[in-house]
């Protein structure tokens, strides 16, 4: 039983040099990203527009009180966990590059595993919603050129994978600063494009028409109660902070504080405006991605659609970074099986 342990300890072990790797940092070579750096990198994570475009939506099942009170506690709650998420740099004397070794070093072996799973899932999930998103930005800017063109979602689902494919070749997350620094304008870009459509189309509306009263029986009061609830809660998923903070120089600590800070000052400028002002502008409806909602003008409604397809570029290629460690990971220990067996024989 003791050497099974060790084993496994030593399998996690091997993963974090290899996960130290993949974030662009080791010991040998100090981590060169700055605030500015990590703040790229947080708000390219959390603020994508298939995050927040549907918050008008999510406001508008909760009503105005418990809408505005569960946006803005969501942002103060995800604030300060990744806050201290943060603080838990080298707590125990040793450097933690991810979330899974982060929780090694707290619950042990269980929770090493337990957050593998769910990070795992966290990414891929966040990965296949967004690059749905992606495609259907695509598919409306092709739409907009070419009415009567025969391309469907997927094709654009698949254009936009092949992007991905290419941008994969970034060794690590720190290569990515730049890009993520340009996806952060873009997701400035898509909230700014968007409010100020919104706010020119419901000038458009008939006021007296718009009604801010919750819609349905009951039970679809409820339901639609919980939807809104997990929108929010999604809107604010981010599962890198750890991988994102071994790309900060030092002052490790101070660094990350103030990146997460400014990348949540994007976020509460984009979230809370584009939420509050979508519910005002169609009331109780507001369809569940807000851009569905306008109709004029198109061009700006087409670069909107465009400022969200480079945000989600970048999203996907944080997010992806998880997905990545683990297959060279699981490459690797088969590398390693094979040549003992070879040698054995």
């Amino acid at each position: 039983m003791a050497m099974e342990n060790s084993d496994t300890n030593n399998r996690i072990d091997d993963e974090a040099a290899e996960e130290n790797e993949i974030a662009g940092s080791n010991d040998e070579h100090e981590a060169r990203g700055t605030w500015k750096h990590a703040a790229f990198h947080v708000a390219t994570t959390i603020a994508t527009p298939a995050a927040y475009a549907p918050l008008p939506f999510a406001v508008a099942s909760l009503g105005w009180p418990l809408g505005v009170m569960s946006l803005v506690g969501g942002t103060i709650a995800t604030w300060y966990s990744s806050l201290l998420i943060a603080s838990l740099w080298r707590w125990d004397g040793k450097k933690h590059t991810t979330y899974r070794h982060l929780a090694k070093s707290i619950y042990g072996s269980w929770g090493y595993w337990s957050i593998a799973f769910f990070q795992q899932v966290a990414s891929l999930g966040n990965n296949i919603a967004i690059q749905i998103a992606a495609g259907s930005s695509l598919k409306a800017v092709y739409k907009y050129y070419n009415p009567n063109g025969s391309l469907r979602l997927q094709h654009f689902i698949v254009f936009f994978g092949a992007f991905e494919l290419a941008l994969s070749q970034f060794p690590d997350i720190h290569s990515l600063r730049w890009m993520n620094g340009l996806c952060t304008l873009s997701t400035i870009g898509f909230a700014g494009t968007t409010i100020g459509v919104t706010i020119y189309n419901g000038k458009r509306e008939d006021r007296k028409s718009i009604t801010y009263s919750l819609q349905g029986s009951s039970s679809a009061k409820v339901f639609k109660a919980f939807n809104a609830l997990g929108a929010i809660a999604f809107s604010f998923g981010d599962a890198m902070l750890p991988e994102i903070q071994s790309t900060v120089r030092k002052p490790v600590k101070g660094n990350m504080y103030k990146g997460v800070s400014a990348a949540y000052c994007v976020i509460v400028s984009t979230y809370w405006q584009l939420a509050f002002l979508g519910y005002w502008a169609f009331g109780s409806e507001v369809e569940p991605y807000v851009l569905s909602s306008l109709t004029t003008s198109k061009w700006t409604i087409i670069m909107a659609h465009l400022f969200a397809v480079i945000q989600i570029s970048g999203c996907f290629q944080v997010n992806f970074r998880v997905s990545v460690c683990y297959c060279k990971h699981s490459q690797r220990s088969r590398d390693i099986i094979t040549t003992s067996f070879f040698l054995g024989v």
